[in-house]
């Protein structure tokens, strides 16, 4: 175990590494190519019929939002009418599935986007959501590797990523360039659509263009939405169009927020639920527990989906378990249901009394967004078999993940480095 000592990773809670060894440093992402993943579809829809038109999307540097609204322009759809299983990176070169309803296949053949492509894979009775997927397979590579004893720190690492690393949320969970979105989604936990408003369109973060920084900061002091419409670049849509109901709409933060697409603002509260868990994960490694040996109280997920909770005579039992890869420790992912406080592990009841969020601010969340926040169990472990390929400075990483697990989280294992150096 080992402690990061980088403010942005401990501001969102990803305070520790698993590995002692020193990391290799280098950049991931260099350029999109070195980072490469393919969705592992959950079914085989070449055999399905249905409303659905299931396509293969490959896109090359564009952000899954953006590049959904700029198909739907093209298709001349809305873009409530496509789905996707997964969230992929920006800077990256990514295939995955998604779904669209009543388009037919020679409407697909017209679609003519620049870094992107299109393939009908088949039909489907449903839309694809979150989590409809097998899993992902990366290949990754990291450029300016420190060269000493590269090898050995290579294989020690990835023998500890074999057993198992903390399975923290990534930054691209909390916004890369701008890393507020659970901050957004505590605002709309808390009813303050203000705060959340102006905090996703005013705050301005180091790496942003300066214009771009300033127009934001004008925004946040003044609340005025006029010269920051008039001056924000047309890409930045989302601001744009939540600038635009403001300028129609004086003081409705809330209205502004509903200019979102559904699964965005979704993704505000789902990324303080994100926080919440790797905040947890830490406190556990800072009072001196570990990953794989349980301790009373600790609650064990099984493949199955059903858990269990630990105690002082069911220790050895759990133990030889989680040896045997038939359950894991899991933290609980706060939601709605009052009755699932009983259930959390101490952790995240201690983090959520602390900031005075509870289940009711979840179910009004869940009203306004229109979305469940269901609570769930998820494993405080990732493990995965790694592929190396080392050449003088430069590494290359191949690996798969289940749904919901962060190829990132893998790669601050071997680096240990600035995590901006990773997006």
């Amino acid at each position: 175990m080992r402690e990061s000592t980088f403010p942005l990773e401990r501001e969102l809670g990803m305070q520790y590494y698993a590995s002692g060894a020193e990391g290799i440093g280098g950049r991931l992402r260099s350029t999109p190519e070195d980072f490469r993943v393919n969705e592992i579809p959950g079914k085989d829809w070449s055999t399905t019929t249905g409303p659905y038109l299931i396509c293969q999307l490959t896109k090359t540097n564009w952000e899954l939002q953006h590049a959904v609204k700029e198909i739907a322009r093209r298709l001349n759809i809305s873009h409530r009418r496509i789905g996707w299983a997964g969230t992929k990176d920006k800077n990256a070169v990514t295939t995955q599935f998604i779904s669209l309803y009543d388009v037919t296949p020679e409407q697909v053949a017209e679609v003519r986007l620049k870094d992107i492509r299109l393939e009908v894979v088949g039909q489907s009775n449903e839309q694809l959501s979150l989590g409809d997927l097998g899993g992902n397979r990366f290949d990754l590579v990291i450029r300016d590797a420190d060269p000493h004893d590269l090898e050995r720190r290579v294989a020690e690492i990835s023998a500890v990523a074999a057993t198992a690393i903390p399975n923290y949320f990534g930054l691209q969970r909390f916004g890369v360039i701008r890393p507020l979105t659970h901050r957004v989604g505590e605002y709309i936990l808390r009813g303050d659509y203000e705060r959340a408003v102006v905090t996703y369109v005013g705050e301005a973060f180091p790496h942003e263009r300066d214009d771009i920084r300033a127009i934001r900061k004008d925004f946040a002091d003044s609340r005025d939405p006029t010269d920051a419409l008039r001056n924000l670049p047309p890409p930045m849509a989302f601001e744009r169009a939540m600038l635009h109901h403001l300028y129609t709409h004086s003081g409705d933060y809330a209205g502004a927020l509903h200019e979102l697409p559904p699964k965005l603002l979704s993704m505000f509260v789902s990324a303080f639920q994100s926080y919440v868990f790797n905040c947890a994960l830490s406190r556990r490694f800072s009072e001196g527990n570990t990953l794989t040996d349980p301790i009373p109280g600790d609650h064990v997920l099984f493949l199955n989906g059903r858990t269990d909770t630990v105690t002082a005579h069911n220790i050895p039992t759990v133990t030889l378990h989680i040896a045997r890869n038939r359950c894991t420790i899991a933290l609980f992912m706060p939601g709605k249901d009052p009755s699932d406080a009983a259930t959390r592990n101490p952790a995240t009841n201690l983090i959520l009394n602390e900031m005075k969020i509870t289940p009711e601010d979840f179910l009004r969340a869940a009203q306004f967004v229109r979305t469940k926040f269901d609570g769930a169990w998820r494993p405080i472990t990732l493990k995965t078999i790694i592929e190396s390929m080392i050449s003088e400075d430069t590494v290359r990483l191949r690996f798969s993940l289940p749904p919901g697990h962060y190829a990132t989280t893998v790669c601050r294992e071997f680096m240990k480095t600035d995590p901006l150096q990773m997006v």
